[in-house]
């Protein structure tokens, strides 16, 4: 193997490990914020954590392209009716976050 093709292969592996301990920072700090929303809202978060659901590339409000995770997560207000909620970063920063509609008991459905 020639000094190039090592330093290569070194550089490779410093950018996957970099981009890999962003990835798990970023979901962290999406656990985090899902798990302090659905305890001020008196919420079971289930499973314990969030599933990244899509990565993409978006704009800022400035303009400036940005990578924007989508975690899915969860819940149950009663312990028992499963929901699905999501959180959306941008930067590792929440950017927004939603919960499944409240049931409307007149509406007739099951």
């Amino acid at each position: 193997m020639t000094a190039s093709e090592i330093g290569f292969l070194g550089l490779a592996l410093i950018v996957g490990a970099g981009t890999w301990f962003k990835a798990m920072e970023a979901r962290e700090h999406a656990n985090a914020a899902v798990a302090a929303t659905c305890r001020r809202a008196g919420l079971q978060l289930l499973d314990g954590t969030v599933a990244l659901g899509g990565l993409r590339i978006t704009r800022d409000s400035q303009g400036g392209l940005v990578l924007e995770r989508t975690y899915n997560f969860d819940y149950s207000a009663d312990g028992y009716a499963r929901k699905q909620g999501f959180v959306i970063l941008r930067r590792g920063y929440v950017h927004s976050m939603g919960l499944a509609p409240e049931d409307n008991p007149g509406s007739g459905q099951l």
